[in-house]
């Protein structure tokens, strides 16, 4: 029995994806050459491993097919607003209201509770049947947090076809992988080698 896919037996993360969840989220249903294509979120079982790998739930948590389709749904949301915000598009105004609702899912204030051995500390309640919100509450307010803040300009989709993967720019680099990088300069070789002389 093969292991499962996991985000990094896959591609590694995409530049910027340490720093922003929503992301790596985005960036879970990945084209590869050849007409592959990989979903991490694509399973009950794909989409409980993501979330637990991103601390967003508990290994037993239990994702249905109901909660997976919600957080495909959201990721598909989230990449048309990528889109758009990284080629200066209009917004669909169903993506927008897909994530305001996201974000309405889960209360946002941390609790105060009490410890007899630590004392006070503050948590977020999260009972097992708010894990699913909370997770779509905390992906599209990173989202959001990408979006509207300073490194929003440097959201760029990766240059290399048929890669669909969303990466933050730095410096002049358009690839979210090394392996990406290697396949647009070698399709750039071989486009000018195929170029007839002009002359």
């Amino acid at each position: 029995m093969s292991e499962p896919l996991t985000a990094a037996s896959v591609l590694p993360p995409a530049p910027g994806a340490d720093d922003y969840l929503a992301l790596d989220f985005v960036n879970s249903a990945i084209a590869l050459p050849g007409g592959h294509f990989v979903d991490l979120l694509g399973t009950p079982g794909g989409a409980n491993r993501w979330l637990t790998e991103h601390g967003l739930a508990p290994e037993d948590a239990g994702v249905q097919e109901m909660c997976a389709a919600q957080l495909r749904s959201l990721r598909e949301h989230l990449r048309v607003l990528f889109a758009a915000r990284a080629g200066g598009l209009p917004v669909l105004p169903a993506a927008l209201s897909a994530v305001n609702d996201a974000l309405s899912r889960a209360p946002s204030a941390a609790l105060l509770y009490w410890d007899e051995k630590r004392g006070p500390y503050r948590a977020a309640p999260c009972p097992t049947n708010e894990i699913l919100d909370r997770a779509l509450a905390t992906l599209a307010a990173n989202a959001a947090d990408l979006l509207t803040g300073p490194d929003a300009d440097r959201l760029t989709p990766c240059g290399s076809t048929p890669c669909n993967r969303y990466l933050l720019r730095h410096g002049r680099r358009h690839w979210c992988s090394v392996r990406c990088g290697d396949r647009a300069r070698a399709a750039r070789a071989y486009a000018r080698r195929a170029q007839p002389n002009a002359g």
